[in-house]
């Protein structure tokens, strides 16, 4: 019956947000896509993390329906992709990013599209006026990102990323990292392995 109930409350949810993916079908602006972000971004509890879930799964990339995106949370482009049973938790701002299955990110983390998306070389002209380059971030499955982190480079499967670390360098799988720049900790070698070094 719950299971039943949950699949109504989505399908009501894409039927309410339906006419802001047509108007961005439309159009194809991505400043429109990202007002409208943040817009749902600000409906709070449940059913807002269920209209967002429904908008952005008509107009990512790639989204399963079968996750959470708590409030103050959005994306930033289009092109980010979204696994299946993703945590996405409050004042997230998410750019061009692949979050893998069973992703845990937690409040007020920022996933950069990579680290140089702002050109600052030439001397005189402003900095906003320079080309830079995004990048898609990989997040991989089963990953845990704590609080305040910015990440601006891949993160392998089943890494913990600490609470307030800056994630500048690729990360392989299975470690702990903290730090700015995040450094590695510990390796994850066993699931019974409880041994915080942070």
């Amino acid at each position: 019956m719950m299971r039943v109930a949950k699949l109504m409350l989505f399908i009501g949810c894409l039927a309410l947000t339906s006419p802001l993916f047509f108007l961005y079908r439309l159009t194809r602006s991505r400043a429109l896509f990202a007002g409208q972000a943040q817009l749902l971004a600000l409906a709070p509890g449940k059913i807002g993390s269920y209209l967002r879930v429904g908008y952005y799964c008509m107009t990512l990339k790639q989204c399963s329906r079968y996750g959470y995106i708590g409030f103050g949370s959005f994306f930033a482009h289009p092109e980010a992709e979204l696994g299946v049973g993703y945590y996405i938790g409050s004042y997230n701002i998410i750019g061009m990013a692949r979050i893998g299955n069973h992703a845990t990110i937690a409040s007020h983390v920022s996933i950069l599209s990579g680290k140089k998306q702002h050109g600052y070389g030439e001397i005189g002209r402003p900095i906003q006026e320079q080309p830079g380059f995004f990048k898609v971030i990989a997040i991989g499955d089963n990953c845990w990102i704590g609080n305040n982190a910015v990440v601006m480079a891949d993160i392998g499967e089943q890494t913990v990323v600490a609470a307030g670390s800056v994630v500048v360098y690729p990360t392989d799988g299975f470690e702990v990292v903290a730090g700015n720049p995040a450094k590695v900790l510990n390796k994850i070698t066993d699931p019974l392995n409880n041994n915080e070094k942070f």
